[in-house]
């Protein structure tokens, strides 16, 4: 995956990158909109989107770093007009990271920060990337008002067989020593009284 999308980055020529994954079924009819205008703000430099199962339940509204010990998505299997703890899932904010399933990067920062880590391969890398962004001095944002269907791993598949789960267990290893400081302090935009499990 990382890979692949800086391979691709290399040919494209706009100011903006909007990644988005196979296994998306975009809901917002003004879904450029919806990226591009938070994303064409001075302080933000990458945009991600309010994510869900073909059930109607959240797949990810944002990712929390050190939920489930690396990094996990929030409010994972809320029904999708439950606007869940605090009304969160249902507000746009700053995070410290989303998903790259469908994900708009502006180009200058993906170049200052090298892109994809490539060294992860298929896992973390979102998070990494996010993380690199965040501290390169750039905003994170969520934005809760862009929707699609994520049927996720439809078509790359389940991490179920012993070489998968093997690369898994890797780069969340190599997640955890690049990124042991941050994880030790906690994710900023996470309350400290809510848990990790």
């Amino acid at each position: 995956y990382s890979a692949i999308n800086n391979y691709g980055a290399s040919f494209a020529r706009g100011e903006y990158l909007w990644l988005l994954n196979n296994d998306l079924e975009i809901i917002t009819s003004d879904c450029v909109d919806e990226m591009l205008n938070p994303c064409m703000r001075p302080e933000i430099g990458i945009v991600g989107a309010r994510l869900y199962y073909g059930d109607d339940t959240i797949q990810h509204a944002g990712v929390i770093v050190g939920l489930g010990g690396v990094a996990g998505h929030a409010f994972v299997g809320q029904p999708r007009y439950d606007c869940g703890y605090m009304g969160r899932d249902c507000c746009t904010g700053r995070l410290s990271s989303v998903t790259a399933a469908c994900l708009m990067i502006k180009r200058e920062v993906f170049d200052q920060i090298g892109g994809f880590s490539e060294d992860l391969a298929v896992a973390f890398n979102d998070v990494d990337l996010c993380l690199k962004a965040g501290e390169a001095g750039w905003g994170v944002l969520y934005n809760a008002q862009m929707e699609a269907y994520h049927y996720e791993s439809k078509t790359r598949g389940l991490e179920d067989t012993p070489e998968k789960v093997k690369r898994f267990n890797g780069e969340m290893d190599l997640f955890k020593e690049k990124w042991e400081e941050r994880l030790r302090a906690g994710d900023p935009y996470y309350n400290v009284n809510l848990t990790l499990e």
